[in-house]
């Protein structure tokens, strides 16, 4: 890798990414990498992610922390001492930046917690609220209550400096009315940071089967653009902006630096059962997946020393189009010039014909999609790939 690369990597930021797979009960909307929390011992589970993050400190080099996500799964489930154990792993391998965030997702079931969470090291939250209203949050398969949810956003008001709230819409035959008085709850509430996700039908979620049953029919698309264009303008009037496609801040210091390095194709480890990770070495840059299964991925870091099943490298193709793709989710969109040091570079053409469309925008030497364009953001990612 030429020093000009090195730059570029470090550039876009380096994380890391802990997987906890547990849940008390898995969400019907879920498709993720998740398994019933029972009755578990947690200890081997975490005696493998703190082993494994010394394979993948010998595979990095020395690197300096920027993020650290706890997502799951629940691990909120996890007691503060756990958290501040694999923290300190962390620091004591690579090294916390002095202002590196640390993120926790938690549900709103276990608000207890959460103080703990944030003197362990966590300094901000994103809470898994999805709905305030109670056939909704039934629907979706949600063990807490609204009040629950407004419990637990005032204690991590409390603790942390920066709190995110996780909400849900696109819901069969929910109106536009419905979802505004639920987003205009949310923005009411004063949160930092909104996360706000269109209900998708994931092959393998329980939802999919359901549809497949014929239980419910999934939202009309146009019905769900409107949703979708309501939400963008909605959140700028009130001070929420959209600084990607799904996500939104009440000021650049609280947007997601994690989420970022993904977006700008940064490098992260990922460790704990299913966890995916990018690494840049000097032999190119790797797609990492660790084995899925809690007992296989404990039984492979202890006769192994690494949790990692799947290692392939990207092509310098491959790397220009996840850039592409993962870059445009930003509203700020991609640099012009960005796949220059692959040896790439934007279709013009394409960017023309987007633009002549109303689906991107060009000034200042950035490509962004417009809201219009945000609705076919892999289309347009597509089109203006190499």
């Amino acid at each position: 890798m030429s020093e000009s690369s090195d730059a570029a990597v470090s550039d876009r930021g380096f994380a890391i990414y802990v997987h906890w797979p547990y849940c008390a009960r898995k969400c019907p909307y879920c498709d993720f990498n998740v398994f019933a929390a029972k009755d578990r011992d947690p200890e081997p589970l975490l005696a493998a992610i703190n082993a494994d993050l010394g394979d993948w400190r010998a595979r990095s080099g020395p690197r300096e922390v920027t993020s650290v996500f706890f997502g799951g799964g629940t691990p909120s489930l996890l007691s503060g001492g756990q958290i501040a154990s694999i923290l300190e792993r962390i620091d004591s391998l690579w090294g916390l930046g002095a202002d590196a965030e640390v993120t926790l997702e938690a549900n709103p079931e276990d608000r207890a917690r959460l103080p703990d969470i944030a003197r362990a090291g966590v300094d901000r939250v994103s809470l898994g609220v999805q709905s305030l209203d109670e056939e909704e949050l039934r629907f979706l398969g949600r063990l807490h209550r609204p009040e629950d949810a407004l419990d637990a956003f005032d204690l991590a008001r409390k603790s942390f400096p920066s709190v995110s709230l996780d909400f849900i819409y696109g819901l069969p035959e929910q109106t536009l009315d419905a979802w505004a008085v639920q987003l205009d709850r949310a923005l009411e509430l004063g949160a930092d940071h909104l996360s706000l996700y269109e209900l998708s039908v994931e092959p393998g979620a329980a939802f999919a089967y359901a549809v497949r049953r014929g239980e419910w029919a999934p939202m009309d698309d146009d019905v769900a653009a409107d949703l979708m264009e309501f939400t963008y303008e909605r959140t700028a009037s009130g001070g929420m902006p959209a600084y990607e496609i799904s996500n939104h801040a009440r000021s650049p210091e609280h947007r997601s630096r994690h989420n970022s390095v993904y977006w700008r194709s940064g490098d992260w480890v990922g460790v704990g059962p299913g966890a995916h990770g990018r690494l840049t070495t000097e032999s190119g840059r790797v797609a990492i997946e660790c084995e899925r299964q809690p007992a296989r991925y404990v039984e492979q870091v202890t006769n192994t020393g690494r949790g990692w099943r799947v290692s392939e490298p990207l092509s310098e193709l491959d790397q220009a189009r996840e850039r592409v793709s993962m870059g445009l989710r930003m509203t700020s969109g991609i640099p012009v010039g960005d796949l220059a040091d692959l040896g790439f570079s934007l279709d013009g053409d394409a960017i023309a014909e987007l633009t002549e469309q109303g689906l991107i925008t060009k000034a200042d030497g950035r490509v962004a999609l417009t809201i219009a364009g945000r609705l076919a953001a892999d289309r347009v990612a597509a089109m203006i790939s190499p």
